[in-house]
């Protein structure tokens, strides 16, 4: 438990830009109606795991300004058009490379000829984890899901605050650069 809320804590979805998003949404839902939203309230049981509260303010302040810079305005839950949660989620995957080296001469011409040669198979295996956050927006009035979004890279971590902000704020901008979607992609 305590191994993900580190993890989640420095959701450091690197800043060498190798961010992966993707984006998916419901076709029948008009973007153009909604103008509020209100962010889906905390559930007060501590079954599930969640970030710190630095990291969930992080995330809260870097979707909130990219929804306002798309002209959204935050209020009240009973009040809005759209409902917004996050989710966060670590996977850990295994990378595994062979690398074969050789040396000395040992061209085939048949039985005896050439000099003796010798080669070597080396195998690494590494073990690393990937952080993805997925960011949900619900129609308050449907109940539906309209549109999801997610970023995913391999957690690495930082040493201060501010680079934790700035790689929180890239992550949600890369990710929020497709909502709504553009009239073309319906």
């Amino acid at each position: 438990m305590k191994n993900i809320i580190v993890g989640l804590a420095v959701l450091a979805l690197s800043a060498c830009s190798s961010l992966k998003s993707g984006w998916d949404f419901d076709p029948s839902a008009n973007f153009t109606q909604y103008k509020t939203y209100a962010w889906v309230a905390q559930k007060t049981d501590a079954s599930g795991y969640h970030l710190d509260g630095l990291m969930d303010q992080r995330v809260r302040d870097a979707v909130n300004s990219q929804l306002s810079s798309k002209g959204m305005t935050l209020v009240d839950a009973k009040d809005a058009d759209v409902l917004v949660n996050y989710l966060t989620k670590i996977d850990k995957k295994i990378n595994v490379d062979t690398f074969n080296t050789n040396f000395g001469y040992n061209p085939y011409y048949g039985p005896g000829w050439g000099w003796g040669g010798n080669m070597q198979t080396q195998t690494t295996v590494r073990e690393y984890e990937v952080g993805t956050l997925i960011i949900d927006l619900v129609d308050n009035k449907t109940a539906k899901l309209i549109w999801r979004g997610s970023v995913a890279d391999t957690i690495r971590d930082k040493n201060t605050p501010s680079e934790r902000v700035q790689l929180i704020n890239e992550a949600v901008g890369s990710v929020m650069t497709n909502f709504p979607p553009k009239p073309e992609n319906k």
